[in-house]
């Protein structure tokens, strides 16, 4: 059955953690959801191809080859394929993270 959903509403905040919930997984990329707790994070690392960030609730601090930006509800951001980037929950926030990947050759 095919229905429109708020996207902050498909996932729960929980104490102390970030928490994901996959959205779609086809081979072409990824769609997934995921819950910040205030303080938590993700550290520093890299992907293989571009990442689209929508801030879906609050708002967050993301580290892109070391430079700052601050992302809130409604906004979003590309961290480009293999550029180091790390996510902090100054507040709590919910963003939907869409991984498409390249065709190979």
């Amino acid at each position: 059955m095919v229905k429109a959903m708020k996207v902050a509403d498909l996932l729960d905040y929980q104490r102390d953690s970030v928490v994901s919930r996959e959205i779609i997984r086809k081979d072409s990329g990824s769609v997934t959801l995921f819950a910040f707790d205030q303080g938590q994070g993700l550290s520093e690392h890299t992907a293989p191809f571009d990442a689209l960030v929508y801030i879906a609730d609050g708002s967050a601090k993301i580290m892109i080859s070391g430079k700052p930006h601050s992302v809130k509800k409604g906004e979003m951001i590309i961290m480009p394929a293999h550029k180091p980037h790390a996510l902090k929950a100054i507040r709590r926030f919910k963003m939907l993270l869409i991984m498409i990947k390249a065709k190979n050759g």
